[in-house]
């Protein structure tokens, strides 16, 4: 008889559960839990770490206090303790420095086309990717805004000083280009 006052043979086949099940699951409820000790590991390596850590990290971090457990039970216990690392958002690289010297006026007004040759030129610095290659080339052309034509470029392999003075000596040789405006953004 079970509580209730029903015998255990009828709740059993009316469950369609099998006895051996019954008594299976009745000794997991009063067992020892075996993991007890690598969870308590886990959740003080969570807090020492406050909640940074991973199951990768976490594995690494118990193999190095001497635990010999998988890394897909460490992952298995801290879902199961509701443990998870803290994502951190990944930010894009940004060379920007803030305001460093003095800004010229803007004297272009977005009025583009010229009326005469070399009455304004503009410049820019592009990077290109090298295809099957980490490294980059940096493209320093001077426009002429009157026909669109490329005065001077200059090609490097780093966006420094020494590229945009060797484009601009290239591209200014005569002494009669002094009213030319030099667009930049």
């Amino acid at each position: 008889m079970v509580s209730g006052g029903f015998r255990l043979d009828f709740l059993l086949e009316t469950a369609r559960l099998a006895r051996s099940t019954y008594y299976y699951q009745l000794k997991q409820l009063d067992g020892v839990d075996k993991d007890k000790e690598i969870k308590t590991e886990i959740q003080g390596i969570d807090n020492e770490h406050k909640g940074n850590y991973g199951y990768r990290r976490i594995h690494l971090e118990l193999r190095n206090r001497g635990f010999v457990v998988n890394h897909k039970k460490v992952q298995r216990l801290m879902r199961i303790l509701g443990l998870t690392a803290r994502i951190r958002r990944k930010r894009k690289y940004s060379s920007y420095q803030g305001e460093i010297g003095k800004k010229a006026e803007n004297l272009i007004q977005r009025q583009f086309e010229a009326s005469r040759p070399m009455e304004k030129c503009y410049t820019d610095v592009t990077e290109f990717a090298i295809p099957n290659s980490t490294q980059k080339l940096y493209l320093s052309p001077v426009l002429d805004g009157f026909n669109s034509e490329i005065i001077a470029y200059h090609l490097s392999t780093s966006p420094n000083l020494e590229q945009v003075k060797s484009m601009l000596e290239q591209a200014f040789t005569e002494k009669y280009y002094e009213n030319t405006i030099l667009h930049s953004d």
